[in-house]
């Protein structure tokens, strides 16, 4: 779900999001840093997970701007025991820096592009095997 879509429906979005939780569905809240929500709501949403942009994420090794924005966002959700996701991880040098803030995973040209849904168990099948990443550690049980 994405941070604009919270901040319109929010009251709506608070119940429903509380009922799917129940289920033992996990939530993210996509493109978080590009809307206009309060911090205070990260508290208020059933949220188990913030995505952090990519547009933080471009320039996060050249800009120091992006670096501590990004700093921050990691530092902020793990303190709210939030997992987080990096978007648009396109390079080696962007997953150190990621990496090195502990950030939970990525998503991003650097693991793959777009695939069809067909194809996604068997690339994680295939890349788990062949790659020691951590967030895809577990992968090889899919079959």
């Amino acid at each position: 779900m994405t941070e604009s879509t919270l901040m319109r429906y929010s009251a709506d979005v608070i119940k429903t999001l509380g009922k799917i939780r129940q289920h033992g569905i996990s939530i993210a809240l996509d493109d978080f840093g590009t809307g206009y929500s309060s911090l205070s709501y990260l508290k208020r949403f059933p949220i188990d997970t913030l995505k952090i942009d990519r547009s933080f994420i471009r320039d996060v090794t050249s800009n120091p701007d992006d670096a501590a924005l990004t700093t921050a966002i990691i530092a902020m959700a793990k303190s709210l025991n939030l997992q987080v996701i990096a978007e648009g991880v396109e390079n080696l040098e962007q997953l150190a820096f990621l990496q090195q803030q502990a950030c939970t995973a990525i998503q991003g040209y650097l693991i793959s592009r777009p695939r069809p849904f067909a194809d996604i168990r068997q690339f994680i099948t295939d890349y788990a095997q062949s790659a020691d990443w951590p967030w895809l550690q577990g992968a090889r049980h899919l079959n």
